[in-house]
């Protein structure tokens, strides 16, 4: 779920969530959560879906120093929330990378954002790079509401940026604030979709929830927003949105897990909006931060029990085609 930088991202208490299955193990460092065999296992899901491989739009890539402070975070997120968080992926840079690629994953996204002004030009910076090194990367770049983000922006866009990363919670920032009207416009106008984590879970900040959200679309509403986590746990505000814009989604990152359904489990009553949505629902995973093995987010979309053709569109075709892979 959205990794915290420098201050803690979920305050609050939450209880603990109950794990289910042998996928779902809870180990310090991850150690015992991820099955040997877990590469073959995830092939098996997409090959079993006669898929070309996956397209995860969620998983974090940022400068190594950066990513070290999200773990520490993370290492510590237990007195912090309540909640049991080893990180399952912990290696160096090229190690995750070609895990994925093992994993079958053809395009995958560096989520990478601020906590505060003057660190998004730099990150979006270290993401021309890491793109330019890693080509199945889709190259992401991210804002945060201070003077002259509509220029870095254009100049992101400029440099061949296909994705945005904005974390309101972790930012505690308004999405509405008028100093990032114009950068949403730009967006808008180049259809270049932005991932938002904009849901008031793991616990709620000061932006978060729908209605900043709304505040945004009703000025932008071309804006293509991916709304992370499903909106978790304000889920089926998220849904009305995507209902009413079209060119809204929502990534399953984490969403319908065994850990996420132990302190926001997904309505059931929402499946059939869930199932109606196939065409704009992507999959993400929010690896390496994630507390269990990977093959266990595909495992909790197939048990929703929507049908092969609703997994082929959410785990590859949906992606594909926002991205023109």
């Amino acid at each position: 779920m959205g990794s915290g930088v420098g201050r803690a991202e979920g305050e609050g208490g939450t209880a603990p969530p109950q794990h289910g299955g042998a996928e779902a193990r809870s180990a310090p460092d991850g150690v015992g959560v991820r099955p040997p065999q877990e590469g073959a296992e995830v092939r098996q899901f997409w090959e079993g879906l006669g898929l070309p491989g996956l397209v995860d739009v969620h998983t974090h890539f940022m400068p190594e120093r950066v990513l070290r402070k999200v773990w520490e975070y993370f290492d510590a997120v237990g007195p912090l929330t309540g909640l049991d968080w080893p990180i399952t992926y912990r290696g160096e840079e090229g190690e995750r990378a070609a895990l994925l690629r093992q994993f079958g994953v053809r395009a995958f996204t560096a989520m990478l954002y601020p906590h505060k002004p003057g660190m998004a030009e730099w990150l979006n910076q270290w993401a021309v790079d890491f793109a330019r090194r890693t080509p199945d990367c889709l190259h992401t770049a991210t804002l945060f509401p201070e003077p002259g983000v509509a220029a870095y922006v254009r100049r992101a866009v400029a440099e061949g940026a296909r994705v945005f990363k904005a974390h309101v919670q972790v930012g505690a920032y308004d999405p509405a604030d008028e100093l990032l009207d114009a950068a949403w416009g730009l967006l808008a106008e180049a259809g270049i979709p932005v991932v938002i984590h904009c849901g008031s879970g793991p616990a709620p900040g000061k932006h978060t929830g729908p209605e900043p959200i709304r505040r945004v679309l009703a000025r932008h509403p071309r804006l293509r927003l991916v709304v992370a986590h499903m909106g978790m746990p304000e889920y089926e505000d998220f849904l009305g949105l995507a209902e009413r814009y079209g060119e809204v989604r929502l990534d399953t990152t984490m969403a319908f897990t065994d850990f996420s359904e132990g302190f926001a489990p997904f309505p059931r009553r929402a499946l059939p909006r869930l199932d109606d949505l196939g065409e704009r629902i992507l999959l993400g995973s929010d690896f390496p931060n994630i507390p269990y093995a990977y093959v266990h987010q595909l495992h909790a979309l197939e048990r929703l029990g929507l049908g092969d053709d609703w997994l082929r569109a959410v785990c590859y075709g949906n992606g594909a085609r926002l991205f023109g892979l």
